[in-house]
């Protein structure tokens, strides 16, 4: 019977709106679930609206709703992370930031450091991410780390030498927030906030940087399910953030071959549950710098809608994480690969498909497709 109670705690409605529903009709079902005291979320689609309810302690009576001008049907969604849920929203989230677009046809590439060590470190990574053509940089100004005495980051003076690596090569910037007070400085500094691994779970940040204008990337725990994935983002979304991208950084296993085992299957996983987008860290999932290129070539293969890596102009020199940084020339060798392989797999997948489908992509994403022609007959 405890079961029972508890599924229904996780119960919601999603109403959504017939096709030729008019904008009042939508305003008309905000208002009732609002008087019910409830939150209304509005999901626009490109066939047609739907709106969800949250914030009610159970199961909400669906008669209040069923016969209302415009509306089409309700659907009760059972799965404990609601707004991340394909069933709330079955269209793919594209992020937006600044320039980037992360879940779009692209393949998005974040690199940089590890830890910001000193301006010319940071200066000299960042040359070669916009030489990459990468749409962001990533930097940590505060670093979680094993060892209490090992380097924690520069703090507030990483943050201010990243915002002078935007300024100058126009690069959107993602550092990590370990608490509230660092989030506030992060949201001062940096153009998306990271939660790392340790901090996935960490309840009163994720729920402060749900109440952020920025996007949020949220990193897997080590030790953490899908299910805990999506759960812990759904505390983001239900804050009213809507743009959270996940990352796949590796879970703690019994193999000792690698610092991480790089679950690359909870790509098409996630994909089948969420409209959010999923990015892959090979850097932190195999830890040693020989595997990184290998594995980012994977998470291409796979699906992942982008990769983070970190490299050092001197990775032996390197204060955090030495073992698994590029240098900028193995960096920029990988990249290239990595563009190749995305347009080979977009290539494989959109001309292997029936003729409607190849027509489609031909007039929907006519520079895509004329490239992915020309990717595949190389091969």
């Amino acid at each position: 019977m405890a079961n029972c109670q508890e599924q229904e705690v996780f119960k919601i409605m999603l109403i959504v709106m017939k096709h030729d529903a008019l904008p009042e009709d939508s305003d008309r079902v905000i208002k009732i679930i609002e008087k019910l005291g409830f939150q209304a979320n509005l999901i626009p689609g490109a066939n047609r609206t739907a709106i969800g309810i949250t914030g009610n302690p159970g199961p909400v009576d669906a008669t209040a709703f069923e016969n209302l001008r415009g509306v089409a049907e309700t659907i009760k969604v059972t799965k404990p992370y609601k707004l991340a849920s394909l069933d709330f929203n079955p269209s793919k989230l594209v992020v937006r930031v600044g320039e980037a677009r992360i879940g779009g046809d692209e393949l998005t590439i974040i690199a940089g450091v590890c830890s910001v060590e000193t301006r010319e470190q940071a200066f000299t990574v960042a040359e070669a991410v916009k030489k990459s053509g990468a749409q962001m940089f990533r930097g940590g100004a505060f670093k979680p780390r094993t060892n209490p005495y090992a380097f924690q980051g520069l703090g507030e003076e990483g943050l201010q030498i990243m915002a002078e690596i935007r300024e100058r090569w126009g690069l959107p910037i993602v550092t990590e927030a370990m608490d509230e007070r660092g989030a506030d400085l992060v949201e001062k500094y940096a153009d998306c906030i990271q939660i790392g691994a340790r901090n996935m779970q960490n309840f009163s940040l994720l729920k402060r940087v749900g109440r952020s204008s920025l996007p949020v990337l949220l990193k897997r725990g080590m030790s953490a399910t899908l299910e805990d994935l999506l759960s812990a983002s759904e505390y983001i979304l239900a804050e009213g953030n809507k743009n959270v991208i996940l990352c796949e950084r590796g879970i703690r296993t019994f193999a000792n071959h690698s610092r991480n085992t790089l679950d690359l299957s909870i790509v098409p996983a996630a994909q089948k549950l969420t409209h959010l987008p999923i990015i892959v860290d090979p850097s932190h999932g195999a830890g040693k710098t020989f595997m990184v290129a290998p594995l980012a070539r994977a998470a291409v293969a796979v699906g992942a809608d982008g990769i983070i890596v970190e490299m050092h102009p001197e990775p032996a020199k390197a204060l955090s994480d030495s073992s698994q940084a590029l240098t900028p020339a193995q960096y920029l060798e990988m990249v290239e690969q990595l563009k190749v392989l995305h347009d080979v797999m977009q290539a494989v997948l959109t001309f292997r498909g029936n003729n409607e489908q190849r027509q489609f992509a031909a007039e929907t994403c006519p520079r895509r497709a004329r490239r992915a022609g020309e990717r595949l007959a190389l091969y």
